[in-house]
């Protein structure tokens, strides 16, 4: 089970533009906005979906974050951000929802 936060972006007239697939436009779902920063974190700990929304819901409250996908069975967490995140900011955040970040998984 994954859990996927986002922010509301504006919608197109009519509903969504994104099809049940989750794509836009027939494309893939996009990562985010151009010019976002996309990062991957390991987190120690995550083992349900409980884990994955707690931790997602911290991260999602750092300035500047757009996107969270936390996957407890991979313990991988995919933040995708307006601007590069400061590593000490996502380690406090996930310290707090009751975890601990390894580090970056894409480093």
């Amino acid at each position: 089970m994954t859990l996927e936060t986002r922010t509301e972006l504006p919608q197109a007239a009519g509903g969504s533009c994104c099809s049940p697939a989750g794509s836009c436009d027939g494309e893939a779902a996009p990562a985010g906005r151009a010019g976002d920063v996309t990062a991957v974190y390991e987190v120690k700990g995550m083992t349900c979906g409980h884990c994955e929304g707690a931790v997602s819901e911290e991260v999602s409250a750092l300035a500047g974050v757009t996107s969270v996908q936390a996957v407890a069975a991979t313990g991988r967490v995919t933040v995708v951000s307006a601007t590069p995140l400061d590593e000490e900011a996502v380690r406090a955040a996930v310290d707090e929802a009751g975890y601990e970040l390894v580090g970056r998984a894409d480093a």
